[in-house]
């Protein structure tokens, strides 16, 4: 139905349109939001209700960003420093708007300039979808990174891919999880940019020809384009405005089979417009089927490819000022930092381009591919170390697999005639995995170490398990090469924008607002933890955001929760290794304890709201498994009269960027509760302690170094090491673990059908036995039970106790300084990428 707001429409009318492009008066603002309305339409000219008018501010915004973004190009344009390139197939971006002005110190004039046309900005703000360019960690750390290197002036580049669809849209029905696709896109982004001009052929199958002079020539197949969509990244508080670039694929009109379509042949006259929309409709399109595999090969080899091309463009553009103009000169212009496995084909492709395109021999090429490239790895999970096969490979990246094949034959090379003793191990360190003749395949990770110069982990305790188990290997044979750079968030959107009541308190008591891009000042807080002033300030406005957290559980889910009540939260990509299982095991038992209560015994007990979000990946049936556990136990735990006063347990559907904005900041406790050295980082635990949280949570990723940094009095610990797993998992396997009788008694009554017909029993299979496929408790469920259940009890505790609970909340935020992007970016640049800042004057 077409939309009407004859209020605002007034309103409008009243405000004469004048573009002003880069005015910071309200006034003025308010004319370049009515010129844009007027004079830049995407609706019918008589309709300004909150959507019109969001698009309409959202573009007078971009009117500063542009500016900013142009004199930032142009000045590395003219400085030509050495540029970082950040290859990731996600980002997080969340809704933008409230971070761009408030990165631009616009946001009292903004506010005050939508007020003329009857509207609040937050109001406005609530238009705007989440970008749906990423899925989870990995994601929003990598727009956190860009909005870092923003602020620290740092020249630097993002790409990716510009997904429709995202990865979906999370329902919750009487089934548990179904999947949507995202709607992001549907209208349009008011931030994007189309750059018609940057277009770069990306090929896909052919074969490769041998030339006359030796050389080699990758053609035929199909080719598709890759077309930049760009969006501006804002620095806070400097006039730097860096790009994410996403691209987008599509063919040509000459693809177009003009005679097939006019014999009705309408499919395969479209037919590769068909297959260039599908490589970026989907993030991380299912890959059961070769299908599958294939798009997800494609999608990768997409975004190298189109990248380097436009890094060799921009390098080129530059090469003939240069004194040398040589490429041996490429790495001191250009550093590649590959965000996990998934950009691994740089690699080949940046060889390819070197030799094929630009006619180097071997040695030079790799020596500039060696020193241009380094990668972070994100995980020490089995399956999500990528491995393809090297039959598809060959299918669709012919060129690439030769020159995979001469890299893995050189490695193995240099390893037997320079390190004799490591002979014996050579097979697992290689490249190329053929034990299994039938289904032989490229270990990307191993690429990655073999040809980066710099490797680095996430969190100490990671990093560490790459060096002594992962990648132990390597590193007798480069003990240089590896590094620790602990993961980090940007303050601003995860204090200061999302969370204004506590921020305004920050400034208030440390006396400034530096903190906000120098977060170490937040230790400043620390002589203050006992004082009853800044107790009842801080309580007021952890009450503020619980209130306003509770309003949005009531709006997506229907439950009335207690903003007095223990805000308990869990919310991240939903996995076994997270252990939300332990989480809702842990809720069941607590109801079990309650039912069992007298009524007298509840009114002491310490009342709690668990809630639990997050995405399973629509083909992870266990993991769907438990989202549809979590959403059984509320529904009879919220309507059972005996205990939801003392007990509620929620599922928040469709947890993004901006629904973290509404749950960190009301959250007190927060579960940490990955199985020990699973985790490699974790950023979410992060926010939570910024914001005031507490956690509880086990020996893993960053928690160790957040323990450290917040004191270990103020973080529930609990649950095996990571050098005990291996032990306790064969301690399993020979049947030597005991279960603790509550853990039994929970599982019992998810059996007894308590909590409805569904079968759960493939689920809790998978917590029984001592081995086997999906079974034996890989994750240490069992085994961490009872010292979970026991931290638990201390933090009921410890809540009874609210001068206590509060001083904890404020020491976690003044613990916080270490785990700023900003600082976690400066090592990157100074210490693997040799970048350094370059501000526009």
């Amino acid at each position: 139905m077409p939309e009407s707001n004859g209020a605002a429409c007034g309103a409008a009318e009243k405000v004469k349109p004048a573009a002003s492009p880069a005015s910071e008066e309200p006034a003025a603002i308010a004319g370049n939001i009515s010129f844009h309305a007027q004079y830049s339409p995407h609706f019918s000219p008589l309709a300004f209700g909150p959507e019109q008018a969001f698009y309409s501010t959202a573009e007078s915004v971009r009117d500063h960003l542009v500016q900013r973004w142009n004199e930032t190009y142009l000045h590395f344009h003219k400085t030509d420093p050495k540029q970082t390139y950040y290859l990731s197939m996600e980002y997080l971006q969340g809704r933008a708007l409230t971070n761009a002005v408030g990165n631009l110190g616009i946001t009292g004039a903004y506010a005050e300039a939508v007020k003329k046309f009857g509207y609040e900005l937050e109001a406005l703000v609530g238009q705007e979808k989440d970008a749906a360019l990423g899925n989870g960690g990995l994601g929003r750390l990598a727009s956190c990174f860009l909005d870092s290197m923003a602020t620290l002036n740092l020249p630097a580049w993002g790409y990716g891919l510009r997904y429709r669809y995202g990865l979906f849209k999370q329902c919750i029905t009487k089934e548990g999880q179904e999947e949507i696709a995202e709607d992001w896109l549907e209208k349009f982004s008011p931030w994007e940019i189309v750059r018609h001009d940057i277009v770069y052929p990306i090929r896909y199958f052919g074969h490769v020809e041998i030339l006359p002079d030796g050389s080699r020539k990758w053609v035929g197949g199909e080719v598709l384009n890759a077309l930049a969509y760009d969006v501006p990244i804002p620095g806070y508080k400097t006039k730097n405005a860096i790009s994410l670039r996403l691209w987008d694929a599509k063919a040509s009109a000459e693809d177009f089979n003009l005679f097939q379509f006019n014999d009705g042949q309408y499919e395969s006259a479209a037919q590769l417009h068909a297959r260039a929309q599908q490589i970026c409709a989907v993030l991380y399109p299912g890959d059961a089927t070769e299908e599958g595999k294939l798009l997800r090969l494609k999608q990768q080899y997409f975004l190298c490819s189109a990248s380097l091309q436009d890094i060799f463009f921009r390098f080129k553009e530059r090469k003939a000022d240069r004194v040398s103009g040589k490429w041996s000169e490429f790495p001191a212009k250009v550093a590649v930092q590959l965000n996990d496995t998934h950009p691994t084909l740089a690699i080949p492709e940046l060889m390819r381009l070197l030799m094929d395109v630009e006619g180097l021999g071997w040695d030079e090429a790799w020596d500039i591919t060696n020193k241009t490239i380094a990668y972070t790895n994100h995980t020490v999970l089995p399956e999500a170390l990528e491995k393809w096969s090297q039959i598809v490979m060959r299918k669709l990246l012919p060129r690439h697999m030769e020159i995979i094949e001469e890299i893995d034959k050189r490695f193995k090379e240099m390893v037997i005639s320079t390190w004799k003793e490591m002979e014996g191990k050579i097979d697992s360190m290689r490249i190329l995995d053929n034990s299994n003749p039938q289904k032989p395949v490229v270990r990307m990770a191993n690429l990655c170490v073999v040809s980066a110069h710099t490797v680095n982990g996430v969190a100490e305790l990671h990093s560490n398990i790459l060096k002594e188990e992962l990648f132990a290997d390597y590193l007798s044979i480069w003990p240089n090469k590896f590094q620790n750079k602990t993961n980090g968030i940007t303050p601003r959107r995860w204090l200061r924008f999302c969370n204004p009541e506590l921020s305004e308190i920050v400034t208030k008591w440390l006396k400034t607002d530096q903190w906000t891009s120098n977060l170490d000042l937040l230790t400043g807080l620390r002589k203050f933890a006992d004082d009853e002033k800044l107790h009842a300030e801080w309580a007021s406005a952890k009450l503020a955001s619980k209130k306003r957290l509770a309003k949005h559980v009531l709006d997506v889910t229907g439950v009335t929760i207690d903003p007095n009540s223990l805000f308990d939260i869990q919310i991240k990509r939903i996995h076994e290794y997270k252990r939300q299982l332990l989480n809702i095991l842990g809720a069941v038992y607590r109801y079990k304890k309650l039912k069992g209560m007298s009524a007298e015994e509840r009114q002491k007990v310490t009342p709690r709201t668990v809630m639990i979000g997050g995405k399973a990946f629509a083909t992870y049936t266990n993991a769907k498994r438990i989202v549809k556990l979590v959403n059984d136990v509320g529904a009879v735990v919220n309507n059972d009269p005996d205990v939801n006063k003392y007990l509620k347990v929620v599922f928040i559907p469709n947890y993004n960027v901006s629904v973290a904005e509404v749950l960190i900041p009301g959250s007190e406790l927060s579960q940490h509760i990955s199985t020990a050295g699973m985790e490699a980082s974790g950023t979410s635990n992060m926010k939570f302690s910024l914001n005031g949280c507490v956690i509880i949570g086990t020996l893993d990723g960053a928690n160790v170094e957040i323990r450290e940094e917040v004191g270990q009095e103020n973080f529930f610990l609990f649950g095996a090491k990571a050098d005990q797993v291996a032990g306790l998992r064969k301690d399993r396997e020979n049947g030597l673990f005991k279960p603790d009788p509550r853990f039994e008694e929970a599982k019992q009554l998810i059996r007894s059908g308590a909590f409805g017909t569904y079968d759960y029993a493939p689920l809790l299979d998978s917590l029984e036995g001592n081995s086997g496929f999906g079974r034996g408790d890989y994750f240490l469920v069992g085994y961490d039970f009872p010292s979970y259940i026991d931290a638990q009890a201390q933090v009921d505790e410890a809540y009874k106790d609210k001068k206590k609970w509060i001083k904890m909340s404020i020491l976690n935020t003044a613990g916080s300084g270490k785990f700023s992007s900003d600082r976690t970016i400066a090592q990157y640049a100074k210490e693997i990428w040799g970048i350094t800042a370059s501000p526009v004057s």
